[in-house]
């Protein structure tokens, strides 16, 4: 009986990995997933320490929740795809290169309005993927994950349409008519 290495076992992972982000896959859409969950908690971190402003201390308590939830959020979604016999991302190196989310560290000199239209874009973004793993989850039979992410879908909407109120928008104002303008 031989018994597969650590670097084997990864190596197996990585090539599946590229094999199934070619041929897009619950699990692969739903590591992009779980990368932009990454990249959004640092931006969530990074908003919470250097948002100033008369409504600072408001918004250091709102990035301070949807920190907790990024973080919540990408442990509980990393172990269903474990779960469901699937790989997560779990190294630096891949959340870089699965996230469609980015960030800057000039953001943190950015006005309190800007980082939360900011983060408005990324819970949209997110969104993008979200239904694309929910519509590929339920093609292959996979009913917990996309209830999952079905929940997930939710829980973005709802911060959206909390981040906008601040803004003093409508959920999707300025959301999809940015669509519009593209074509």
């Amino acid at each position: 009986m031989t018994t597969a290495t650590p670097e084997k076992l990864f190596e197996a992972e990585v090539k599946q990995a590229d094999i199934d982000h070619h041929t897009p896959t619950a699990g692969a859409m739903t590591g992009h997933i779980v990368s932009n969950l990454e990249v959004l908690a640092n931006k969530l971190q990074m908003a919470k320490w250097y948002v100033k402003g008369m409504s600072a201390e408001t918004l250091k308590n709102v990035f301070g929740d949807l920190l907790d939830q990024a973080y919540s959020q990408k442990d509980a979604l990393g172990t269903v795809l474990i779960d469901e016999g699937l790989i997560t991302p779990s190294t630096q190196k891949e959340f870089t290169e699965y996230a469609m989310l980015e960030e800057n560290g000039q953001n943190k000199y950015e006005t309190a309005e800007w980082l939360v239209d900011d983060l408005v874009h990324d819970y949209d973004t997110e969104n993008m993927f979200v239904t694309r793993a929910i519509k590929l989850a339920q093609k292959e039979d996979r009913p917990v994950l996309a209830d999952y992410l079905v929940n997930l879908l939710g829980d973005n909407n709802h911060n959206v349409a909390k981040l906008q109120a601040l803004l003093g928008k409508s959920p999707r104002e300025g959301l999809d008519e940015d669509e519009d303008d593209e074509d």
